[in-house]
């Protein structure tokens, strides 16, 4: 007797073959066929065997005695021959689709109730499988559809059970240790992280669990531990443990995705993959704006990559466009061959990415211009948002010889915002909040990236306008609260792990990776399309910090808020530059320059060192003759 050699776990793709007959015996079946090779997979472990043909002779079923690969057919077959072996593909496909539904199914059963598979059987049109509790009709309609979202994802799925059942008793083992009883754990695995949601027993405080968090974390040898007590909406304690073999969310695994695929939202993000493998999408519309942070290396620039990616996929380039501010010179530069179909830009800019801080300055001094703009076309219009227009002018309810246009959404996403704040403090800082307060309606949004989420750069002003925050690892716990006003940020585990608010509760999301050679394939197949002849252009904005040698009968360089200025000045009584910069928050340069303004027009009189200058003007009647012969 001789071992037959197993070609079906060598490749399990093998349809034909070709074997050596070593034994051809009568039975009550017929013939008992033994090769020395075989790729006839035997009945077992639940599966049925394979069928086919043996030099065209049926091959009737197929068994393993003695480490022997025996093929049952109804006609003899010459030993010491040569035979060929074909296996009847059509059926084991489809066995092996089977098998594999079976294994997606109880690994999510795994996952999501802590059953094991005990057990079982497939047949030609039934799969039986035995766990060890008993799902209601619910629970198996929500894992119905959770398998089926695998495979429609064809994303891979794989339970560690070692090291969930040690991590398991090493928790058990630790609470115990402190007198703290619990009468369940479960755990849902993630790509980098496991969620083990505990359940405690009657009068154990959550507190005590909570404060255990260093222990817990020394027990498992696990860094990036986090305890959720409790976790909202549910009667359990929550331990998010990293994983020891950590999956890469892939960009396309989220992008094929079913729900993206069908997703409805105007803006859609594809971010990532949650805890418990569900692709996590948001809509950046009713964010309506996102701020984001995190260390140097710990993902930021490729979450900012992928929410680019993810709108480029679902959006005309009619129906959206971006301005990239990369103080970095080297992140956004990649997005420069799409200018003709997905930026928009100054008249005058000679590129489309904004790398200066002078040009900053005015392209969001531009938006806030271009914001004004479309809030009156939408009054004039008789509508609310962007949406509504748009809808009104695709069905040709307005007319575009009144002014009326398709106004696509703007989407500004600036990175190292930290940078541009030390360069041009208020002045950047002004339009942007102006932004974040007023253009939501108007389809302009605002994407805010720092490496050091401090005080000093995210102010309150800023903080209160961006309700939706992404977190990255940051490395103090300070940096955490600052963007999330909550610890957490400061215990990831970096390479994409990050946690995502909208205003609510806080999920723990993988980000989805695209690389560099990726984007760049995606923007050069983008920049071969049709484009528009010139980039979206914005309204021009003069900056008056430029008009140094202005004086107050210069129009065309004279300071927008010049006349206001001059009618709050005669009215109070009062002039100086301190009180300027307070009335209109605007900076000490530009103040100054207005003031200078203002003294050569014969408003204010001449600087008397700390006094305040002497307002000329006595009251608002000869201000408005004043200014009206200045025109």
């Amino acid at each position: 007797m001789s071992e037959t050699r197993k070609l079906y776990y060598e490749d399990v793709y093998k349809k034909e073959f070709t074997a050596k007959v070593l034994e051809c015996r009568k039975c009550e079946k017929g013939f008992e066929i033994i090769l020395d090779q075989s790729a006839f997979y035997p009945e077992g472990g639940g599966q049925p065997c394979d069928l086919g043909t043996l030099n065209g002779i049926a091959v009737l079923d197929v068994q393993e005695k003695d480490r022997e690969i025996v093929h049952y057919t109804k006609e003899a077959v010459e030993a010491g021959s040569e035979v060929i072996g074909k296996i009847d593909w059509d059926r084991r496909f489809d066995l092996m689709q089977q098998h594999s539904g079976e294994h997606i199914v109880s690994g999510l059963v795994h996952e999501a109730y802590g059953y094991d598979n005990v057990g079982f059987h497939m047949s030609s049109d039934v799969i039986t499988v035995d766990l060890s509790g008993v799902l209601t009709e619910a629970q198996l309609a929500e894992i119905e559809a959770e398998t089926n979202q695998k495979i429609w994802e064809n994303s891979e799925v794989e339970i560690n059970m070692e090291e969930q059942s040690a991590n398991k008793k090493l928790i058990t083992e630790t609470l115990k240790n402190y007198n703290i009883e619990i009468s369940s754990i479960t755990a849902t695995v993630g790509p980098t992280v496991t969620l083990y949601e505990i359940k405690p027993a009657p009068g154990v405080r959550i507190a005590r669990i909570k404060s255990l968090e260093n222990d817990i974390a020394l027990s498992l040898s696990a860094l990036g531990i986090r305890i959720i007590a409790p976790i909202p909406g549910k009667g359990t304690v929550g331990i998010e443990v990293p994983n020891k073999d950590p999956k890469m969310v892939s960009m396309y695994s989220v992008l094929a995705s079913k729900k993206f695929q069908e997703c409805k939202y105007e803006l859609p993000l594809a971010l990532g993959k949650s805890i418990t493998n569900e692709v996590c999408i948001a809509d950046l519309c009713k964010m309506p704006h996102i701020l984001v942070a995190g260390a140097t290396g710990q993902g930021k620039s490729v979450g900012l990559n992928a929410i680019i990616t993810s709108l480029l996929y679902k959006k005309h380039p009619a129906q959206l466009k971006f301005v990239l501010v990369d103080p970095k010179m080297v992140e956004f530069s990649i997005y420069s061959v799409i200018e003709r179909h997905f930026m928009a830009k100054l008249p005058d800019a000679e590129k489309s990415v904004i790398t200066d801080s002078d040009k900053v300055i005015a392209t969001l001094n531009s938006l806030c211009i271009e914001m004004d703009n479309r809030y009156a076309l939408l009054a004039k219009a008789n509508v609310r948002t962007i949406k509504e227009y748009n809808e009104e002018f695709i069905h040709r309810k307005l007319n575009p010889n009144n002014g009326h246009k398709f106004m696509p959404y703007i989407v500004v996403i600036i990175d190292e915002f930290a940078d541009l704040i030390m360069m041009a403090g208020r002045d950047v800082e002004m339009p942007i909040a102006r932004i974040a307060q007023k253009a939501r309606a108007v389809g302009i949004h605002m994407i805010i990236a720092t490496q050091r989420p401090s005080t000093t750069v995210i102010t309150g002003n800023i903080k209160a306008n961006f309700p939706a925050r992404i977190a990255f690892r940051v490395m103090q716990m300070v940096d955490s609260r600052t963007i999330l006003d909550a610890p957490g940020a400061n215990q990831l585990i970096g390479r994409g792990d990050m946690l995502f608010t909208e205003g609510g509760d806080l999920k723990r999301i993988q980000c989805a990776f695209i690389d560099t050679p990726e984007v760049k394939r995606i923007c050069e197949y983008i920049s071969k399309q049709q484009g528009y002849p010139e980039p979206y252009e914005l309204p021009e904005y003069k900056n008056p910090d430029s008009d140094a040698g202005s004086n107050g009968n210069d129009v065309i360089n004279r300071d927008p808020l010049f006349e206001e200025a001059a009618k709050m000045i005669v009215v109070s009584g009062q002039a100086s530059t301190s009180s300027l910069q307070r009335r209109y928050s605007i900076g000490y340069n530009r103040a100054g320059r207005l003031m200078d303004q203002l003294e050569a027009a014969g408003i204010v009189g001449p600087s008397e060192g700390g006094k305040p200058r002497q307002v000329l003007i006595v009251d608002i009647m000869a201000l408005e003759n004043k200014l009206e012969l200045m025109k």
